[in-house]
């Protein structure tokens, strides 16, 4: 399967992290969003979520349902756990890792605009911070998340 990468080119889908050579009789699929917008002085932000279950730092991301395509659930699982009713604008790339049950996790990416919504607190995400890039990326728990944004970054420095 083909995928426009998150540098333009079609390329296989990429991955960032590994489940450390583990077979796995599971394989998660998750979607979720690097969510921005232009913040004061035209700098990018993103939406980065506090989860108090598990007291981390991260981005919009959940379990894709049986039947969603991975973008219905990107959108799905941003609107839950942001309130933002969001726009497509590019698949990027794709993480692996073995979450914390021991199961072997790929999550598909995709950069998102608002469109329209309002963050409200839940049980599952108390917090919603937009942050400017490096700043994000300090805040988030997970390397995986920060790599992502690295890759974000280098792509906006470049103006693609």
């Amino acid at each position: 399967m083909n995928v426009r990468g998150i540098f333009g080119r079609a390329t296989r889908p990429g991955r960032i992290g590994r489940a450390y050579g583990r077979e796995m009789a599971t394989v998660v699929r998750a979607a979720g969003g690097v969510v921005y917008r232009a913040g004061p002085g035209g700098e990018i932000q993103v939406a980065v979520i506090h989860r108090p279950v598990y007291d981390d730092w991260s981005l919009p991301k959940g379990k894709i349902r049986r039947g969603e395509d991975e973008e219905a659930a990107a959108l799905r699982e941003v609107m839950e756990e942001t309130g933002l009713r969001c726009s497509v604008e590019r698949p990027l790339v794709s993480t692996e890792y073995v979450d914390r049950r021991g199961r072997s996790k790929v999550v598909s990416y995709w950069m998102m605009r608002p469109i329209d919504g309002t963050f409200r607190p839940t049980g599952e995400v108390d917090e919603l911070r937009w942050l400017p890039l490096s700043d994000a990326m300090s805040l988030l728990t997970y390397q995986r998340d920060r790599t992502l944004l690295g890759l974000v970054e280098g792509r906006s420095r470049n103006g693609t």
